[in-house]
């Protein structure tokens, strides 16, 4: 059995040592990139011995130029079928990508997963739009955002093209008026069930209490995440990438002390201390005048809450784009009000929620 090697080093060593000397040889004047971006815990960093026991392995993508797709395509995939080896650091080079997740084990196939293609094809497949087009406001707020971070992150081992890293850099995160409606979007849904916490526990329904604050921390995790500006993945992952945020030493401890809590009161108290640090993070970025950072009781009740409706006030009076001041509504990017990761998955339905957005 192979020793396990992290996939973004597997496969960089697989392009340098056996990929790129067969295109030298047999397309000696070929321009191309290639890379390990898109799908799979391989791309984010995430990946361990566990994860080579389905859709693992040798593979990345090979980019052709536009003028070159058609006439090198083919070429191209008949060399690597007769020159690659049948093993790399012994794995396998063909194997079958499982169809579902119930799918296990590598399946050993005939067929290479090196995927030649062009740029313009890969993002249109993955993310379903033109990358060297206009990308407006409606497009970000409806684009998988465990996917943002999927064609941002892995690595370029090659960019002849010099195609691929300005795109990856265009996408790196979102334009600024889009960060600021879904920053307001967030507040928002931290705002509408602050104070339910204490009112579930204070008729006595300590599980619904339970289950308010766990959304509650999840609410919270992703505006850190906003806040810091970094893309979250999809729910198997987002833990894992909420720990190596800048907040996490602080915040990691208090959400863990608010899901344990048995009571009420002092589910309230850890919920209280993380809205705290999260305004003080809010202030710390200055887009809005400072706002009242200190937790306080809702409406005379005894149920602890920051911020009221300024947050998202003041982060509405900050937007400049009128594209995205005439958004009708605050529900955010899909990510922040669907949740399912198959349907966030689902580019048919990414792009049919577009017209929530015009």
């Amino acid at each position: 059995m192979a020793d396990f090697i992290k996939g973004l080093e597997l496969n960089e060593l697989f392009y340098n040592e056996v990929v790129a000397s067969i295109l030298k040889s047999y397309f000696p004047d070929l321009r191309y990139s290639a890379a390990l971006i898109g799908w799979g815990s391989d791309v984010l960093g995430y990946d361990d011995a566990q994860s080579a026991d389905h859709n693992w392995g040798v593979r990345f993508q090979l980019f052709l130029s536009e003028q070159d797709s058609e006439k090198y395509r083919k070429p191209i995939n008949d060399a690597l079928d007769e020159q690659l080896p049948s093993e790399f650091r012994g794995h396998p080079i063909a194997f079958q990508i499982a169809v579902n997740e119930d799918q296990r084990g590598v399946a050993v196939s005939d067929k290479h997963n090196i995927d030649v293609e062009t740029v313009t094809e890969f993002f249109n497949r993955y993310l379903g739009c033109n990358p060297f087009g206009e990308i407006r406001a409606a497009d970000w707020l409806t684009f998988s955002e465990h996917k943002l971070l999927a064609v941002t992150s892995g690595k370029v081992f090659c960019d002849g093209l010099e195609e691929l890293e300005p795109i990856r850099q265009k996408f790196s995160y979102y334009p600024k008026d889009v960060w600021l409606y879904m920053l307001t979007a967030q507040w928002i849904k931290i705002f509408e069930a602050q104070a339910f916490i204490g009112r579930c526990g204070y008729v006595g329904d300590e599980l619904g209490s339970t289950v308010i604050a766990a959304r509650q921390v999840k609410n919270l995790m992703r505006l850190c995440f906003l806040i810091e500006r970094k893309y979250a993945p999809y729910s198997k992952w987002f833990g894992t990438a909420f720990l190596q945020l800048d907040c996490a030493q602080e915040l990691s401890p208090i959400f863990t002390q608010a899901l344990q809590a048995t009571e009420w009161k002092e589910r309230q108290e850890f919920l209280a201390k993380a809205y705290e640090t999260v305004a003080r993070m809010h202030n710390a970025l200055k887009i809005t005048i400072p706002l009242k950072e200190k937790a306080a009781e809702y409406a005379g009740r005894k149920y602890l809450v920051v911020g009221d409706e300024r947050f998202a006030e003041e982060l509405r009076k900050a937007l400049t784009s009128e594209e995205v001041k005439n958004i009708r509504h605050s529900l955010g990017s899909i990510n922040q009000f669907i949740d399912s990761d198959d349907q966030l998955n689902n580019l048919f339905l990414c792009k049919k929620l577009r017209e929530l957005y015009v």
